[in-house]
């Protein structure tokens, strides 16, 4: 999904838009709507330099990031100072993480292992 901030757009891994906020997705390309939550898979110059300083800047409320290598979930919530770690989990642990909160998440599961 292509999403604009301003000059700059990114397509981001995985975005997604609270129904009580966005009832009907734009059509426009690209989406002119500030998404809720983004996961991004490590890339280093994109996800650890520019997309945070834009996300931050448009006050996306929670950013995912994974790393395949490092097998590790890294989940952050904006703050008006800059986003802040909530959460770091390796593929080993359940997690119950925002805005998925009411669920609990087997990280594993995010880098494709279904095993139980």
């Amino acid at each position: 999904m292509h999403v604009g901030y301003g000059d700059e757009v990114y397509c981001h891994d995985v975005a997604g838009w609270q129904r009580d906020r966005v009832a009907k997705m734009s059509e426009e390309f690209p989406v002119p709507i500030r998404p809720d939550w983004v996961c991004e898979i490590v890339s280093p110059k994109h996800d650890f330099v520019t997309k945070p300083q834009t996300l931050l800047a448009a006050e996306v409320p929670h950013y995912w990031i994974l790393h395949p290598e490092e097998q590790m979930l890294i989940v952050q919530h904006w703050t008006a100072k800059g986003y802040l770690t909530i959460l770091s989990a390796t593929a080993e642990q359940a997690v119950r993480a925002p805005p998925f909160d009411a669920i609990e998440i087997r990280v594993a599961e995010l880098f494709g292992d279904d095993d139980d």
